[in-house]
């Protein structure tokens, strides 16, 4: 260990928690309004890489018809749901919605999947696909659970996570994938040098945070959604409607996954499966923050990149254990500071 490689570790670790930092913060987002643990972000984050990949390399991603059938599926639950009100503004919308957008968005992702669509391109198919899965997979497995308990709505997490493993295995099937680089350029200050990618990475992260500062500040949907995760009832005592505010978390959720393969997968290569783990890192940092903190989640996100590439150095075996082990002394300390609640007798 020198001065050179221990900078060279923490520019490796600033990278990977600026990824896990956008993890993170989407699942924190997506707890506080709608109390699902969302397990699935990591599938997210495969869906988008992989994706990503398949479309550059000139072939058809699955996860476009995935989109289709999932919003015929919506289309349905939406036509079941309001049998007893049903108008023809309401068919218009949710058709346009769960039917017309996926099968254009399939439409012309058939159209250039043979022509290796430049990298422009490649990343808003991917980011669309997945920005619709997301939002069908609220209104057809979390929307009829809203108001079931934080456990029911944890399985359900864990169903939805294995299921589209498993189509993630039939899609892209066993092999590993890699993208191309956003930016390709590249420059060195000192003895470090900075890709592209991670230049990319880092700006990407920071407007993606900034955004969602101005989005929750400054808009009327954002003012919505933090009243939602403050309170769900008096958020629609006050007429905000909060099966929209899930939509939206879902929404900006499968984005920020999907936008954080896209990321990834020029640098290393993924498999079907790859997600979850990366997911389970900015799990580690939501948890760390409280599954309510943006900023502490952001802080913590950075230093658990930071402790795994440090840990890769050190113990290469162990890194995955090491940077698990952060949540121990961290769920220890609140333990002990949560309230003392008694047990309910029989």
């Amino acid at each position: 260990m020198n001065t050179t490689i221990m900078l060279f570790l923490v520019q490796d670790g600033i990278t990977n928690g600026a990824i896990y930092a956008l993890l993170g913060l989407a699942l924190v987002l997506v707890f506080a309004v709608t109390r699902v643990i969302l397990i699935p972000q990591g599938e997210f984050v495969t869906y988008g890489a992989l994706t990503y990949a398949a479309l550059a390399s000139g072939q058809m991603p699955g996860t476009a018809r995935l989109a289709l059938a999932m919003g015929f599926v919506a289309f349905v639950l939406d036509l079941v749901a309001a049998r007893k009100s049903l108008h023809g503004r309401l068919i218009a919308r949710t058709f346009l919605t769960n039917i017309v957008l996926p099968g254009i968005v399939l439409a012309v992702t058939l159209y250039f999947a043979g022509q290796k669509p430049p990298v422009a391109v490649a990343m808003a198919l991917s980011l669309v696909i997945v920005a619709l899965i997301g939002l069908s997979l609220y209104r057809i497995v979390f929307q009829p659970l809203a108001h079931t308990s934080v456990l029911v709505l944890l399985i359900a997490s864990v169903g939805v996570h294995l299921a589209l493993q498993g189509l993630g295995l039939l899609f892209f099937g066993a092999e590993g994938q890699r993208g191309p680089a956003v930016l390709s350029a590249a420059f060195t200050a000192g003895s470090l040098r900075f890709t592209g990618q991670s230049i990319t990475v880092y700006g990407i992260t920071i407007a993606f945070i900034v955004g969602l500062w101005l989005f929750f500040g400054l808009t009327l949907y954002g003012k919505a959604l933090r009243a939602t995760a403050v309170n769900r009832l008096g958020a629609r005592l006050v007429g905000i409607r909060t099966t929209l505010s899930g939509q939206i978390a879902f929404l900006l959720a499968s984005v920020i996954g999907a936008l954080s393969g896209i990321l990834i997968v020029p640098i290393t290569t993924l498999y079907y499966d790859s997600g979850f783990l990366i997911g389970l890192k900015g799990f580690v940092a939501a948890i760390i923050g409280g599954l309510v903190s943006y900023p502490l989640t952001a802080g913590a996100a950075l230093v658990v990149g930071i402790v795994e590439a440090f840990s890769s150095f050190y113990a290469s075996n162990y890194k995955e254990v090491i940077v698990f082990m952060l949540l121990i002394p961290v769920l220890l300390l609140r333990s002990l500071a949560a309230p003392a609640v008694e047990e309910e007798k029989d």
